[in-house]
């Protein structure tokens, strides 16, 4: 159950990463609590040893991705 706890929080760090380097390029400030949630569950699953966190992280992004936080949310808004 390690190795999954692990695998999931290094998934969870470059999509931070990544999350990251958009907030740099385009300072949609979305993308930038997405990366802290993103990076907040990977460390406390790896801190913990436990699932939870991680399931809370995803959670917690989706939520703020259902309220239009993400950086696509604007362009699809546009399109519509």
């Amino acid at each position: 159950m390690i190795f999954v706890i692990y695998t999931f929080s290094v998934i969870f760090v470059l999509l931070a990463l990544a999350l990251l380097f958009t907030w740099w390029r385009l300072r949609h400030p979305g993308a930038l609590l997405l990366a802290i949630t993103y990076a907040t569950a990977a460390a406390l699953a790896l801190m913990f040893e436990a699932w939870w966190p991680l399931v809370i992280g995803f959670l917690s992004a989706w939520a703020l991705r259902l309220m239009g936080l993400d950086p696509g949310a604007a362009e699809r808004r546009e399109k519509s």
